[in-house]
């Protein structure tokens, strides 16, 4: 079957509101859910929508249809929050309204039901004496319930459970929908409200864990669509708002773990929030803590809350004094104020009990684990660095001069208990102090509490005053005001419990009646001091006044005193013992002052290094959160984009099917109205767009030709039928008229009589029978008095009987408990011992692995050193053997010098140096000879040798000159170095070589002469005079001898290779290449 056409929303408003006028409320709802549910009303516009939707609320609501409404909310939720986020406001609050509404006028139904009950109870009294009947006695028996909670639970009940179902409904709307924050926050404040009116525990557990689940998806589903966002000030302020309205209704309701758990709730959000929390929530936060704390017994962490709220108040003091910050955002700091506060943290302080006999523990340091993460977490709560401690309290609350703010008595409370020694009078002195804190509402919680402080310091006291004690006398000394009087059980239990934790060294005979303080030199050092112990709430240096050390002290100290004396005794006695002292203080001066600079060095560069790091990491965490608010950005964009497509889209297909539907309907109604003109309205859609005007009008003429006949036949028939029916009917009635009437009034006049008497009958045995059940019933009222006492002795017995079985059952599983409490205790002891010996032996093998490693990089240190001498010593021996190897290589040259200028003939003038020609010999003529590399002599030089050797002296004359005789004026030659000449002044140290001055280059690497004439040298000094050295080529104007290119001459590898001989260049003699011209002939002094 196809689906029912889709009707417009003002024709399903319409046709809603006919079929409530006909008391068709419940099909008029079904009829708007439909519409509202249906996938073609997503396209509606949210203006035609809003009318519907606003009717489906207040039906559902008149009709309890939570579902329906639940299902439709959301509906229209999916469909407007894109478009208009006010209307599903509005329509939720309109929801809120209406069911609150309902609720109110339950209430004052059900007050109106309950007078009306009173009154009628009240008239239908017979007996004003007595205050009960035999009925309202019995109904009393079997039912326990008052007729008020009857009316409630029928009228009132059924509504309160509906509005809270469309909180919940609305809330979970809400949720996680940025542009519907502010409306989530103002339901969750008005749910608050509807728990704290009405009493709902249950339902206020349910809320809270409502919207913790409702923040832990908001964090989980944050980057969708419209999110929020915790990281937003202005939200997470607003959640902030709505946890501390959730900690106040939790703490009016008396519901402590609810509280806690919001207290853990606010902390987690003041932690994700970049600004700071105001001090007036702050104040409010701190005050609920401590009635938190107060309501588990937690005195240690509820006297650190009321020191952290007063605190608060003097911050807000002096910022109001200032005018720094806004008087509303400020708690009230008045001067009565400030010593209600301070008179509460100093009295929260003296009621930590230091021996507590409750199951709270005070102050106690526990060592397990489970403790010890409560402790912890407890302390993050109240934003403090460290977990408080009962000594530290007060110290705190002295520099603050706290006590002179707090109220007298307070103060004189402190000065008994904390400064004065009266073991005596102390419970007589606080007894009127005890009356007037008492008398206090405020106050009053803490009387136990300090009763445990008194009976501690009591017995403290009297442990070094007495050694043995009656313990009737203790008993008149611990005497408080009637109301909080002990008795001597509570002093008994107070005294095993003491002990039991340490606190107390007290043996009790019970017999005699005496009180006996551990004397014992060799006794536990735990209780030596009352308040050292683990169980103990005060530090080792605690507040009690001593007269004199005990014996267990002495002997404790004895070692310690000694070695005192001892001390004293060298001091005074021995005079290098404090110079000793005085040195080693000095040197300890002397290393610390060295090494301050550079681990302060060290520490700054850490520093840096470290703000380096942060502002990478800054700067990473910056542009990954940029990367990800543009891509949200672009995600953002990239769904309106598409939704606004898909948008324009369906708009262009429901204007061209609402363009069509329109030409339909046009065509419809005009046939339509013809149809009506002629009185044709029975025919069907599909015959209908089928006809035109010609079909319409010989439809009419036939239909009307028909009913033409038709009716005038109908007529004939009728007519003549009721004719002729009445006409008998007449005279039959005419007949039968006057015996019916006789016979109707005798049977009623009968009916009468018999009715009258059997009512006065009914009436008379009725009140027989009630004066009997009268009668009988007062003869039973003693049998059933005496019933009812037997029955509650008969009771009263049982439960006596089954509560000492509970007592005697409780006992032992409390000695139970402090045995496995002990033995945990004990196994606790041995791990620390075994964990701080495992820590002494592995600190003792860390130093002894340090001065090790210590010793170690001394002996490299010198190991080195030594290693450095003795490089200098072999650099040294290697330069006196450099030095010697010059010096032969010197003489050699000498040598080779000295043979060289002895075998040269003496006729070439121009190998002389610069002395002059001999007189009888002319300058030569011809151009000026350059002073050219080499030491070959050319042609005229040879012949000029051979003239002279040969000794023709005539020939000489004869020879015709090969050239004209020039005048030149003698030319100063450049000074080749040759062997007899004197080298220049510029000379290097070491090389002994001739030629013009070298340079001192990088490396001083020797030149390939110089490394042929050290072989040659260390050849011996016979080659050197066979074979002489090849003269050096020396380029006219050079200054230099050119350097070995294969290496650079640096480093300590050109070292090493100077002082190796290496092998002379030898000439290839392969064509293209140039051969020197000393190496073209057989030797060096070849032709």
């Amino acid at each position: 079957m196809p689906p029912p056409p889709h009707q417009k929303p003002e024709n399903v408003l319409k046709r809603a509101h006919e079929l409530i006028g006909v008391n068709q409320a419940p099909a008029a709802l079904t009829l708007l859910h439909e519409h509202i549910t249906s996938k073609r009303s997503r396209n509606v516009p949210i203006a035609s929508l809003e009318p519907v939707m606003v009717l489906l609320v207040e039906l559902s609501v008149e009709q309890k249809k939570g579902k329906l409404a639940k299902d439709a909310l959301y509906q229209y939720k999916n469909i407007a929050q894109n478009t208009n986020v006010a209307t599903i406001e509005l329509v939720l609050k309109k929801f809120i309204e209406l069911a609150a509404e309902k609720v109110t006028a339950a209430q004052q139904k059900a007050d109106e039901v309950q007078s009306t009950i009173e009154a009628t109870a009240t008239s239908s009294v017979e007996d004003l004496e007595a205050s009960e009947t035999p009925e309202s006695i019995l109904l009393a028996t079997v039912s326990g319930e008052q007729s008020r909670d009857r009316t409630d639970r029928a009228i009132v009940t059924p509504w309160l459970k509906f509005l809270w179902e469309a909180y919940r409904t609305v809330l979970d709307i809400l949720r996680n929908n940025a542009r519907l924050e502010l409306l989530y926050q103002s339901t969750a404040m008005q749910a608050f409200d509807f728990c704290l009116k009405y009493a709902r525990k249950t339902e206020f557990r349910r809320l809270c864990e409502l919207l913790r689940n409702h923040v832990q998806t908001a964090a989980k589903y944050s980057a969708q669509m419209h999110a929020i966002n915790l990281n937003d000030p202005e939200t997470l302020q607003r959640h902030l708002e709505t946890r501390f309205q959730q900690l106040n209704v939790a703490v009016e309701l008396e519901l402590w773990q609810e509280a806690f758990r919001s207290v853990e709730d606010i902390h987690t959000l003041l932690n994700l929030s970049k600004r700071p929390p105001k001090n007036i929530m702050m104040a409010n936060y701190y005050e609920k803590l401590t009635r938190i704390f107060l309501v588990g017994e937690n005195y240690l962490f509820h006297a650190a809350a009321w020191a952290r709220y007063y605190n608060l108040l003097r911050q807000s003091a002096v910022m109001a004094a200032t005018g720094q910050g806004k008087k509303s955002d400020n708690p009230p700091s008045s001067e009565a104020d400030m010593q209600r506060a301070a008179t509460f943290v100093i009295l929260s302080a003296l009621s930590i009990p230091v021996i507590s006999m409750s199951r709270s523990r005070g102050a106690m340091v526990d060592f397990d684990e489970a403790r010890k993460n409560k402790n912890s977490r407890l302390t993050h709560l109240l934003g403090m660095s460290q977990a408080p401690t009962r000594a530290g309290l007060f110290r705190d609350a002295l520099s603050k001069s706290l006590l002179r703010r707090a109220r007298p008595q307070i103060r004189d409370l402190y000065n008994i208990l904390e400064v004065d020694f009266h073991p005596l009078s102390i419970c007589q002195k606080i007894s009127p102090i005890l009356a007037e804190i008492g008398a206090d509402e405020e106050m009053q919680k803490y009387i136990h509490p300090l009763q445990q402080v008194i009976l501690t310091r009591l017995f403290q006291q009297l442990s070094q005053v007495y050694e043995t004690v009656d313990l009737e006398f203790v008993e008149s000394l611990a005497q408080f005001p009637e109301p909080f009087q002990v008795t001597r059980g509570t002093i008994e239990k107070f005294i095993m419990n003491g002990n039991k934790k340490g606190d107390l060294a007290v043996r009790m005979d019970h017999a005699t009646g005496v009180l006996s303080f551990d004397a014992d030199v060799f006794s536990s050092a735990k209780a030596a001091h009352a308040g050292s112990a683990a169980g103990s709430a005060e530090a080792e240096t605690g507040s009690v006044q001593r007269l004199q050390s005990t014996p267990s002290q002495i002997v404790r100290s004895q070692l310690t005193r000694v070695a005192e004396v001892l001390y004293t005794t060298c001091r005074y006695i021995d005079p290098t013992f404090n110079e000793d002292r005085i040195k080693a203080r000095d040197a300890a001066f002397a290393r610390a002052k060295d090494g301050a600079e550079k681990e302060h060095e060290a520490v700054l560069a850490r520093k840096l290094i470290i703000q380096k790091r942060k502002d990478k990491a800054s700067e990473a965490q910056a542009q990954k959160e940029k990367e990800i608010a543009r891509k949200k950005m672009l995600q953002e964009q990239a769904l309106a984009a598409a939704e606004s497509n898909r948008l324009a889209e369906e708009q262009k297909i429901r204007e061209a099917k609402r363009m069509a539907t329109e030409r339909e309907n046009i065509k419809r109604e005009e046939v339509k109205n013809m149809l009506k003109d002629m009185k044709l309205e029975d025919l069907g859609d599909e015959d209908i767009v089928n006809l035109d005007s010609n079909k319409i009008r010989m439809i009419k003429l036939q239909q009307l030709e028909r009913e033409k006949n038709t009716v005038a036949e109908k007529l004939r028939v009728t007519g003549k039928r009721m004719d002729h029916l009445e006409r008998a009917l007449r005279k039959e009635e005419a007949k039968k008229l006057p015996e019916d009437y006789a016979r109707q009034r005798e049977h009623d006049l009968a009916a009468y009589k018999l009715m009258t008497a059997q009512t006065l009958k009914e009436a008379e045995r009725k009140h027989k029978e009630d004066l009997e059940l009268k009668h009988r019933l007062t003869r039973l009222m003693p049998f059933y008095e005496e019933f009812r006492s037997n029955l509650h002795e008969r009771r009263r017995d049982e439960f006596e009987r089954r509560r000492r079985d509970a007592d005697r059952e409780l006992a032992k599983q409390i000695a139970a408990r402090h045995k496995e409490h002990r033995d945990l205790k004990l196994r606790e002891k041995r791990e620390r011992e075994e964990k701080e010996r495992a820590l002494h032996e592995a600190e003792e093998r860390a130093a002894k692995e340090k001065e090790e490693e210590k010793k170690r990089l001394e002996a490299r240190k010198e190991e080195m050193a030594k290693i450095k001498e003795e490089r200098e010593k072999e650099r040294e021996k290697a330069k006196e053997a450099q030095a010697r190897q010059q010096q032969r290589e010197d003489e050699a040259m000498a040598r080779r010098k000295a043979e060289k200028a002895a075998a040269a003939p003496a006729s070439i003038p121009i190998r002389r140096g610069p002395e002059a020609p001999p007189a009888d010999r002319a300058e030569p003529t011809g151009p000026p000879r350059l002073a050219l590399a080499g030491t070959k002599p050319s042609w005229r030089e040879r012949e000029a040798s051979l003239r002279a050797a040969s000794g023709a002296g005539p020939a000489d004359a004869a020879a015709p000159p090969a050239r004209a005789p020039i005048e030149r004026a003698p030319i100063e030659r450049a000074p080749i170095e040759r062997a007899p000449i004197e080298r220049a002044p510029i000379e290097r140290s070491d090389s002994p070589l001739s030629g013009p001055p070298r340079l001192n280059l990088a490396g001083g690497k020797p030149s390939w002469r110089d490394r042929e004439a050290a072989k040659a040298g260390g050849a011996g000094g016979s080659a050197a005079g066979d074979r002489p050295a090849p003269p050096l080529r020396v380029a006219s104007g050079s200054r230099t001898i050119p350097m070995e290119r294969g290496d650079s001459g640096r480093g300590e590898d050109a070292k090493d290779k100077a002082a190796l001989p290496v092998e002379p260049l030898k000439a290839s003699g392969a064509p293209g290449k140039y051969v020197p011209k000393w190496k073209r002939g057989g030797d060096a002094g070849g032709n």
